[in-house]
């Protein structure tokens, strides 16, 4: 028997510091419902379903957090405030155009009157420029807060914490749901307490994670505009499992793409149509992100999406 979402949270306790952050969540979404800013959640990276009570093993995805860590910085470059809920450590706006050595290799260490002095080299001084003046922007205004996650349960906490907070600004909240979240879990009281022990095989029984778009969509958020995301490696089941989403969950689109075509081309699924957001080979070698026009897109469907919800009410 499937575990239902008020089941899951009964069953499983809550993260350490979640008071702390619906703090935080709270003060935020007062702050910027005073200012009468738009806000979004952004939701990034993959969730890990643990195997043992003390985690050495655990079940995990392969997302990196791209998608919603790009798509939080045009969000922000938009003038929309922005919850960035991400996997602990996936990538992160801003920072995410450093990772390796990227960041190392733009430094220069001179001597100057036998002190070591580091700086840009030349050829790097634009970007970084920009990059550091954009995030400075973000933080000093106030316009960026972020929370981490790392388990399936921590997630689902966190979300429903996020939601409640973002009730209060109604229509100009959207929900960008990009996290890569596990399909599977072990109940907590069905975990080892220890390392699970390697001297043979194991036969491993895992639930299904309930789904949070319904009391998302119904109870916690209502009057948000609401975006999930669908991946799929058939191209026959996008659009029918898309279509199946918004048909059981009523939420305001999908944002379908198959897995080896994800950077470059994604299907905009409504209610009412689909369509085509891609990149032309041209604006992949410009290193223009899809991300850019996914935002693009969805503002200007969230700016309707207000006048059509203020025309009805």
């Amino acid at each position: 028997m499937n575990t239902t979402w008020e089941e899951f949270y009964v069953k499983h306790s809550p993260p350490q510091d979640l008071a702390q952050s619906e703090l935080s969540l709270k003060e935020f979404t007062e702050r910027h419902l005073k200012k009468n800013s738009k806000v979004v959640l952004v939701t990034s990276g993959g969730t890990t379903t643990p195997l043992e009570h003390n985690t050495v093993r655990f079940v995990d995805n392969f997302s990196a957090g791209t998608r919603g860590s790009v798509s939080a910085e045009y969000f922000l470059e938009k003038g929309y405030a922005v919850i960035f809920m991400h996997r602990v450590k996936s990538l992160e706006p801003y920072s995410r155009h450093f990772i390796g050595h990227k960041f190392l290799d733009m430094l220069k260490d001179d001597q100057r009157e036998g002190k070591h002095v580091l700086t840009v080299l030349p050829q790097y001084t634009e970007q970084l420029t920009m990059i550091l003046h954009k995030y400075k922007e973000a933080s000093s205004q106030g316009k960026l807060l972020q929370l981490t996650f790392t388990t399936v349960s921590e997630y689902l906490w966190y979300l429903r914490s996020a939601c409640q907070a973002l009730a209060c600004l109604k229509n100009k909240a959207i929900l960008y749901l990009a996290a890569a979240v596990s399909d599977f879990y072990i109940p907590s009281n069905e975990l080892s307490v220890h390392k699970i022990p390697s001297s043979g095989p194991q036969t491993i029984s895992l639930q299904l994670v309930p789904k949070l778009l319904a009391p998302l969509v119904n109870l916690w958020v209502p009057q948000a505009f609401v975006v999930s995301f669908k991946l799929e490696t058939d191209e026959n089941l996008l659009i029918p499992k898309a279509r199946s989403a918004l048909n059981k969950y009523k939420h305001n689109l999908v944002i379908a793409n198959m897995l080896q075509t994800r950077k470059q081309r994604v299907i905009i699924v409504s209610q009412e149509n689909e369509y085509v957001i891609s990149l032309t080979d041209e604006q992949l070698n410009k290193g223009v992100e899809i991300e850019q026009l996914i935002v693009s897109d969805l503002i200007d469907r969230h700016e309707y999406f207000i006048r059509s919800t203020e025309k009805s009410s």
